[in-house]
């Protein structure tokens, strides 16, 4: 079984629809010992950094996503949660990657919405992912790049499309809506 935070993020539903598609069971959920038991667990992510903090503070659900041991992939706003800190609301959030979200200057030219392609990739997730590959991104705010940074992206200035450590994944891009090649990394992801 798949878990799919819930945790008032947008795209809960197109996440879903696209596991369903790769023929894995899903739940949609915010149920501690469900997410606890899952095979994997996705936070994904359209959304608010602090009003998304706020509910998973509530909930108990911040200690309980630190806790996990099986494959986690946080997806955009998901992504940026996993991070240490976002400009957004000056949110504190998760800690598990050793970076800092901010917001892309000027604001003239965000969000950055649309496809784009990577200046560089490595890890599991991105194994015969070609940095030509195009993906789909709708973002304002970015993880700044780290050790822990597998995929760059280049818009205004070069950012992590993705990031891991450990049993988390994570990407800025939507591979849900990203064709092909958001596929071929959902599905790896998946495998895992």
């Amino acid at each position: 079984m798949i878990a799919i935070l819930k945790y008032n993020a947008g795209n809960a539903l197109s996440v879903e629809n696209a596991v369903k598609r790769l023929g894995y069971e899903t739940v949609i959920t915010d149920d501690p010992e469900v997410l606890k038991s899952a095979e994997k667990v996705i936070l994904p992510g359209v959304g608010e950094a602090a009003s998304a903090m706020n509910y998973l503070k509530e909930k108990g659900l911040d200690k309980v996503i630190k806790s996990l041991k099986q494959p986690v992939l946080g997806i955009c706003l998901g992504m940026q949660l996993l991070c240490e800190s976002s400009e957004e609301g000056e949110t504190e959030t998760l800690g598990i990657f050793k970076t800092k979200v901010k917001k892309f200057p000027p604001e003239d030219l965000v969000p950055h919405t649309g496809w784009n392609n990577f200046t560089s990739v490595k890890g599991k997730l991105f194994e015969d992912v070609d940095i030509e590959e195009n993906c789909y991104f709708v973002h304002s705010y970015y993880a700044e790049i780290s050790d822990e940074t597998v995929a760059v992206t280049d818009y205004i200035l070069p950012f992590s499309a993705a990031l891991q450590k450990d049993n988390f994944y994570a990407t800025q891009f939507h591979p849900e809506k990203s064709a092909p090649t958001g596929i071929q990394i959902l599905k790896k992801f998946l495998n895992l």
